[in-house]
């Protein structure tokens, strides 16, 4: 009999066997890549000006060293050349098209209900939404940097609730950030990695995510930076984002003073991605393309693009 459970059986199988299947929300295979030190010398050298709201396409975000000054920017592949931006001047615009209902398999509850509805930006490239990563390779960081780059959620600000999440072996989710649970919560960036994973968001709306980047360089000196992403998710005008204060205005998460580790969680069982194909296609290559480093840390208990662009790069 083909009922529900034995559907679902056989889909996971298929993802098992990284099988091809069809999907409303089918992706291209394009896992992310790791090139070798100073490949992104193709950047331009200047950091862009002007206010831009990219939907498509790729961008990471990432540390940089900018006249000497280390920072945390966002680096728009939109355009030709590439150019590194301010996450001010940045609205990142999750659309519609993004939006996928919640499966019924128990591996993906952290999402919500199934058959309720998050905006998703996958880990694998998908025509029409953007494709958001985060890299440590901009040359100076890749060549000083020592080992690698520690990134914090640092604060959540939203009509919803946001999660950050990695798919490994078989379609396994792994949680990196749950910005429901106490923050700041941390992981690793190895030196000179380029790395994919799922956002998700539970509602639309505007929200701001603040992330902070350090690390120790081979010199012995340290470097930190906090800044704060704007994603526009859903329907409303995406430059309403650029007016939302970093205030904690909206909703924000609990915070404390104890790091809370970030890494996928052990509580997941293997599962489907729901939204199909090249995701089921790239779960082999994402072995050997994400590298990510589960945070370790101590514990205190009481813790083509649709860019709108105004300005250019100079």
């Amino acid at each position: 009999m083909n009922t529900p459970r034995t559907r679902n059986r056989a889909a996971a199988i298929a993802i098992a066997a990284l099988l091809m299947s069809t999907s409303p929300l089918t992706a291209t295979a394009a896992p992310a890549q790791s090139p070798t030190p100073g490949a992104e010398s193709d950047a331009a050298p200047e950091t862009g000006r002007g206010r831009t709201v990219i939907g498509d396409g790729h961008i990471d975000m990432g540390p940089r060293f900018d006249h000497g000054r280390w920072t945390v920017q966002i680096r728009d592949d939109t355009g030709k050349p590439a150019v590194w931006r301010d996450t001010d001047d940045v609205v990142l615009q999750v659309k519609d098209l993004a939006k996928v209902e919640v499966p019924q398999d128990k591996a993906f509850a952290f999402l919500g209900k199934p058959g309720s509805h998050v905006w998703l930006l996958p880990q694998v490239q998908q025509d029409g939404v953007l494709w958001p990563g985060w890299n440590s390779q901009e040359p100076k960081v890749a060549a000083t940097v020592e080992r690698e780059v520690t990134w914090q959620l640092t604060d959540v600000n939203g009509p919803g609730d946001f999660i950050l999440f990695l798919n490994g072996s078989f379609g396994t989710p792994g949680v990196i950030f749950d910005g429901r649970k106490r923050l700041p919560q941390e992981t690793g960036i190895e030196v000179n990695s380029h790395v994919h994973g799922n956002w998700a968001f539970t509602r639309p709306g505007t929200y701001l995510i603040q992330v902070r980047m350090s690390a120790k360089t081979k010199d012995g000196g340290s470097h930190t930076d906090t800044r704060t992403l704007r994603f526009s998710v859903g329907p409303q005008d995406p430059r309403k984002a650029f007016a939302a204060k970093t205030a904690k205005t909206v909703k924000t998460a609990r915070t404390s003073d104890a790091v809370e580790p970030a890494g996928p969680s052990t509580d997941a069982s293997s599962a489907p991605l729901w939204w199909g194909v090249g995701a089921a296609a790239a779960v082999a290559a994402f072995a050997a393309s994400v590298v990510w480093r589960r945070g370790a840390r101590r514990q205190n208990t009481p813790g083509s693009s649709d860019a709108v662009t105004e300005g250019d790069a100079k």
